[in-house]
């Protein structure tokens, strides 16, 4: 009896090479960051939904523009370009709790296209998940985090804390203080903090350095209320940039002076 033919298949495209292990410390004011992205950055302008693959390129860009300074990275991302807990539990009469889970899955849906766009560009990473799904990500432990950022990994946080009614800046506040990170980084869509709306007042004023003290009594939105009384008790200073502009995650970790940075007295 002839044997079967055999099936062609198209070999897969091989990944470049990995950023080398660097035998110097980082050559910035910091040692350890940590970036928080929002699920938002993930999607395209026109809608802000879903994953876009454009835009996914840029963010792995930039982060690995930075990551080559010499910097041990964690980056927690959110889910909001899929679900916004709170807002789609009011909408679709789900119990918030649930819907707060939902949108945990949604930044594990961000993190792994994340971690494979860095793969894909020669940065090697690692997706940390704070809920567990062994299939696709490894646990959150403290110290298998430190441990892959010391091995020239990027960390990819994802599921916020595990916890509903927590956010993902709450997230964030959290991991940089367990990860002893020098510096968070919020990234967003504006070149900083402002008094008012700046799209809809055209006299708001931009703040170049605030105290946590001031940016907490003047309601301002940097964070919510439990991430930044976070970052205050544990003096993790907070930036607050444009992370659209070519290059500001690197000048920032460089020390160059953008956006808003957000620190004791």
């Amino acid at each position: 009896m002839p044997a079967s033919p055999t099936r062609a298949t198209a070999p897969a495209a091989p990944h470049p090479a990995p950023v080398p292990a660097l035998d110097r410390p980082s050559a910035t004011p910091y040692h350890r960051v940590l970036l928080k992205l929002s699920g938002e950055a993930f999607g395209a302008a026109a809608n802000g939904g879903g994953i876009d693959p454009d835009e996914l390129a840029q963010i792995a860009a930039e982060v690995k523009d930075a990551f080559l300074t010499g910097i041990q990275l964690a980056v927690v991302v959110g889910g909001g370009n899929f679900i916004r807990g709170a807002k789609f539990a009011r909408a679709a009469h789900i119990h918030q709790a649930v819907a707060d889970q939902m949108g945990m899955l949604a930044t594990v849906l961000n993190g792994l296209a994340l971690k494979e766009a860095l793969l894909h560009i020669g940065v090697d990473s690692r997706v940390m998940t704070a809920v567990d799904i062994r299939a696709v990500a490894e646990p959150f432990v403290r110290g298998r985090a430190l441990r892959h950022m010391e091995k020239r990994r990027v960390v990819i946080l994802v599921a916020g804390t595990g916890n509903p009614f927590c956010t993902t800046d709450t997230c964030a506040a959290l991991r940089a203080t367990e990860l002893e990170c020098e510096l968070l980084m919020k990234a967003t869509k504006v070149d900083g903090v402002y008094s008012a709306d700046p799209k809809k007042d055209p006299g708001a004023k931009k703040y170049d350095a605030l105290t946590f003290q001031s940016a907490i009594a003047k309601g301002l939105g940097v964070m919510d209320m439990t991430a930044l009384a976070m970052c205050q008790e544990n003096n993790v200073p907070v930036l607050v940039f444009d992370f659209k502009a070519k290059g500001n995650i690197r000048r920032a970790i460089e020390g160059e002076s953008l956006g808003t940075l957000v620190s004791p007295p």
